[in-house]
C-alpha cells in the first residue's frame, strides 16, 4: 500500500550535537511511519519528511514524536522565538511519482 500522509520537519542541530541527534534519532520507530528521509539543507539545517499510512496514524504517533523531540530539543537551535526548534507541517499527499 502506499502512504496517504506525509509530514515535513525544518530544524538546526548545534554543530557539536549533529552526531548525537543521528544516533538518537535511528532508533525511534512509529506505527504506521513507512519511511522517511532526513535531507541535509544547510550546514547545520535539516529536513525531515515522513511517510505515513493515514492521517489516523501520524496523528496517535504524535505522543511518541513529541517524546522523541523533548529527548533531543536540546540538540537543537532555535529557528525563531515563534517557531521555536522545529517547523513541522503534515497534509494529505495529493501527487507522487516523477
Amino acid at each position: 500500500a502506499s502512504p496517504t500522509f506525509m509530514n515535513v520537519v525544518r530544524f538546526k542541530l548545534r554543530p557539536e550535537c549533529v552526531e548525537k541527534y543521528f544516533k538518537i534519532h535511528k532508533d525511534i520507530v512509529c506505527d504506521g511511519l513507512m519511511d522517511r528521509y532526513i535531507a541535509k539543507t544547510g550546514e547545520y539545517s535539516y529536513c525531515f519528511v515522513g511517510f505515513w499510512e493515514t492521517k489516523e496514524v501520524l496523528v496517535a504517533a504524535r505522543p511518541k514524536m513529541i517524546a522523541h523531540l523533548d529527548e533531543v530539543r536540546n540538540l537543537m537551535e532555535e529557528l525563531s522565538p515563534e517557531r521555536g526548534v522545529t517547523d513541522p507541517v503534515s497534509g494529505t499527499i495529493v501527487a507522487s511519482g516523477i
